[in-house]
């Protein structure tokens, strides 16, 4: 993640350089997360860092970087003996799990009432997309299951990560402080466009499946 934090500031840093006219702005906001995957539903809060292209007031395209705080959640489980011998032939547990997102987006947005540089009244835009989503994962069991006695199936415990890749939706509305700085808020979410089986996850439906409301500021440059 450090390399992307890397490579976003030089994106920003040269993209600031060389727009010219206003047709260049930053926006940075904080977010709140809810998680609709099946058996996997968590609340979180998030930090995105976004940099938008206007190739005209209307429309252009946006790249952004955003992270979130550890989301947590519980499902119950049962192993099975791997012997009839075995005693008792089945056990209980439970498995707690921590996800951390992360998130890279790249797409566009569309103005529908107002504009980038509009600073007389309220905007509406929408933005569409395509992410790459890093999922790191931690899953504790409780009680611990001797898997030399029981087969345990997925998820498995330990710590490890996933990446997705996901369709990027949004919509907002936006309003001119003065002095090229605007106030927004939007709506977002994330869909699955790719998925694999992570011996980590809970259900492997629908991963991701969040709604999160933002709202930040965004500055012209």
């Amino acid at each position: 993640m450090k390399k992307l934090y890397l490579s976003f500031l030089v994106l920003f840093s040269s993209a600031a350089v060389f727009a010219q006219g206003g047709f260049f702005s930053l926006s940075n906001d904080f977010s709140v997360l809810r998680n609709f995957s099946p058996n996997q539903q968590f609340w979180s809060v998030g930090h995105t860092v976004q940099g938008n292209f206007h190739l005209s007031d209307k429309y252009g395209p946006y790249v952004w970087l955003s992270y979130y705080s550890p989301g947590r959640f519980e499902n119950d489980f049962t192993a099975q003996a791997k012997q009839p011998s075995t005693t008792p032939q089945a056990v209980r547990y439970r498995v707690a799990a921590k996800w951390n997102f992360r998130s890279v987006s790249v797409g566009w947005k569309h103005y529908f009432r107002g504009g980038a540089t509009n600073d007389s009244t309220w905007s509406l835009y929408a933005l569409a997309g395509f992410g790459l989503q890093f999922t790191r994962v931690q899953n504790a069991f409780t009680p611990e299951v001797d898997t030399a006695l029981y087969d345990v199936q997925p998820p498995i415990s330990g710590l490890d990560g996933f990446k997705r890749l996901t369709l990027d939706l949004g919509a907002g509305v936006e309003y001119p402080l003065g002095g090229d700085i605007y106030l927004y808020g939007d709506l977002r979410t994330w869909l699955p466009t790719s998925g694999y089986p992570s011996p980590y996850l809970h259900d492997t439906r629908k991963v991701p499946l969040p709604l999160i409301l933002a709202g930040g500021v965004r500055i012209m440059f």
